[in-house]
């Protein structure tokens, strides 16, 4: 096992000054239903573009900003559409705080899974009648929203913007990838360094298999033994892992996550130092000898070929299983709906006995987008709504009231926000084991073109594991292979495509020969390349 991270002490926690607030549950209330926003006297004005009061920050209370900005007189509707979960708890309060202060400001709310906003985003695009702030459809590239007109950049939008965009901790803009052409169009809203490859463990039986979580660490082969033990001691009641198996994308996840703790310099499938694809890697296939290994050894819950990764998780928690790997949004659904489960959490466990490496992280784009055709009056009140969102303050109140799971882009926010410590570890041991990878289409934008061009493979990786573990491949290496050549070619032909059109773009612009797998890739890096 890999030793979990202690986490901080959280703050000590000063009673904000009377406000228009909302506080944010702490963890002793964290199975508390939301309650309804109401209105408390002797609001504190603030100079127009600087943040609330500071102690409010510390509470994880949400309060709406004063920026100075003429919101509308007249009736508006106002429509955001999400993908829900989490933050639907704090964008229902924050909605509601904003309408009781502005009783002519009507907001429509949809959270929705994401086969239904790849159906409702596209059609009210097409009629002219999106809905004013949503989220790009998984299936549509995010520079393609923005190349066919479907969103409007927000420089104009939220107020004191380059005072606000300049408070962003480093990393947080890139061309290519939040801002086009120069214009910046959206924000991270929360971090992109996160996992779902961290390693959450039942205690009880963790303890019970002479296991320390707090030991030094160590490789996936303790945990394949500690798997074992935690097996034997279930005698067929319990199980020492489970995974969402149904999903390709929790294998090829995994895959990823194992080989790049085990030294695989890749992000995905491609070591973006060399610009050469990387599926036949030894580390790949030892992460897949790996989950064999458990598997042979009947350490694996035995329904896990027919759940997804979020029935995994639940079933963890009923005592089914004694580990699973998953990302920092496990720890408060736990903490809420299984208050008795004894749980702890630690790094991914590499499957080879080397020194654990970090993983590669790249920023993602796709937490709110302006629609290019939303009127002018809702124009202003997205302005309004995202200036707080952007805000060190406003992303400590989202953090606590979705009890941190969705971290914050600002560190210091989620250092503020009252969450539980075990959630608090997950942040703790993102710092610890993720660094942040080169990313192509910042380094040339016409790579997005390729990336939109490009078809993916059929079977993937994940399918292709999924085969190999339930025996239906039997040649691990030749079935990678296979898999390496068709990604080899299709991306030869995607790029020979565009550049007929006459797009400038090579191979080249997958090769960060500068790259170091330990550290962070910044802008810096980019500039180096020429």
């Amino acid at each position: 096992m890999l030793a979990a991270c202690g986490g901080q002490p959280a703050p000590t926690m000063q009673p904000a000054p009377p406000t228009r607030d909302l506080p944010g549950p702490t963890p002793a209330a964290a199975a508390a239903t939301t309650p309804a926003p109401t209105a408390a006297t002797g609001a504190q004005p603030t100079a127009a573009g600087q943040p609330a009061a500071r102690a409010t920050a510390a509470t994880g209370a949400i309060r709406l900003p004063n920026t100075g900005a003429k919101l509308p007189a007249e009736k508006v509707t106002f429509r955001w559409t999400d993908s829900g979960d989490s933050k639907a708890v704090f964008f229902k309060q924050y909605f509601g705080l904003f309408q009781e202060a502005h009783p002519n400001v009507t907001f429509q709310y949809d959270g929705l899974p994401w086969t239904e906003i790849q159906k409702v985003v596209p059609l009210g695009v097409q009629n002219g009648n999106a809905p004013d702030i949503f989220q790009v459809p998984l299936n549509i590239p995010t520079f393609q929203a923005v190349r066919e007109g479907w969103v409007a950049p927000i420089d104009d939008v939220v107020p004191n913007f380059q005072q606000w965009k300049a408070a962003f901790p480093p990393n947080s803009f890139f061309e290519g990838v939040n801002v086009f052409n120069g214009k910046t169009y959206t924000f991270p809203r929360s971090t992109s360094k996160r996992s779902a490859n961290l390693l959450f463990y039942n205690l009880d039986y963790m303890k019970q298999a002479g296991y320390d979580p707090a030991a030094k660490p160590s490789p996936g082969t303790s945990s394949r033994a500690a798997a074992r033990k935690i097996t034997e001691a279930g005698k067929g009641q319990y199980f020492g892992f489970i995974t969402g198996g149904n999903q390709a994308n929790r294998w090829s996840g995994t895959v990823n996550g194992l080989a790049q703790v085990a030294g695989s310099a890749s992000a995905g499938d491609i070591d973006l130092r060399t610009g050469e694809f990387t599926l036949t890697s030894d580390q790949n296939v030892a992460a897949i000898e790996l989950l064999l290994a458990l598997k042979a050894d009947n350490s694996v819950f035995p329904g896990s070929l027919t759940i997804n990764e979020a029935e995994a998780r639940s079933r963890i928690a009923q005592g089914v299983a004694g580990m699973v790997f998953a990302g920092e949004f496990a720890s408060p659904l736990w903490i809420r709906d299984n208050p008795g489960f004894k749980f702890g959490v630690s790094a991914t466990p590499a499957p080879n006995s080397g020194t654990p490496l970090p993983m590669t992280y790249q920023i993602g784009a796709n937490h709110q987008w302006l629609y290019a055709k939303s009127p002018a009056p809702n124009r202003v009140v997205a302005g309004e709504l995202l200036y707080y969102l952007g805000t060190e303050e406003g992303q400590t109140a989202f953090v606590t009231v979705t009890e941190g799971s969705d971290p914050a882009a600002y560190p210091k926010a989620n250092q503020q926000a009252t969450i539980d410590e075990r959630t608090r570890r997950c942040y703790a041991l993102y710092d610890q084991i993720l660094r942040l990878g080169p990313m192509p289409p910042v380094r040339n934008p016409e790579v997005s073109q390729v990336l939109l061009e490009r078809k993916a493979a059929q079977p993937n990786f994940g399918q292709v594991i999924q085969g190999i573990y339930t025996g239906q491949v039997r040649d691990i290496r030749a079935a990678l292979k296979d898999l390496q050549d068709r990604e080899e070619k299709e991306l030869e032909r995607a790029i020979k495509v565009v550049r007929d059109k006459g797009v400038k773009v090579s191979r080249d612009d997958w090769k960060f020969p500068n790259w170091d797998p330990t550290r962070d890739y910044t802008e810096a890096d980019y500039k180096a390349l020429g």
